[in-house]
């Protein structure tokens, strides 16, 4: 399937990008190229083929939860360069932009 650059120019302008005559045409090159292996990919037969997320075959592995003793918080604020009330202050980064 061949993508134009005016396609590419389309979808750049949904998503708000600028982008330069040569990433226009390495877009439309990159996306015709995807788009034409999907199609080959369409011509497979997966009849009886399960749908699976991996091909691994992987469980999780927990272990059971436990109380047990954690750190005082003094001991654990104790190198803290800034701290209030028990607990570690940081600076605030709020950007504008």
């Amino acid at each position: 399937m061949k993508i134009g650059k005016e396609e590419v120019e389309h979808v750049a302008k949904l998503a708000r990008l600028e982008i330069t005559e040569a990433e226009k045409e390495a877009f439309s090159k990159q996306l015709s190229a995807i788009l034409t292996y999907v199609e080959q990919l369409r011509t497979l037969d997966t009849e009886g083929v399960e749908p699976t997320a991996t091909v691994l075959e992987q469980t999780n592995v927990l272990r059971e939860d436990r109380a047990r003793p954690s750190l005082p918080v003094e001991k654990a604020l104790a190198n803290a360069p800034e701290q209030a009330d028990g607990f570690l202050c940081v600076p605030k980064i709020i950007n504008g932009t």
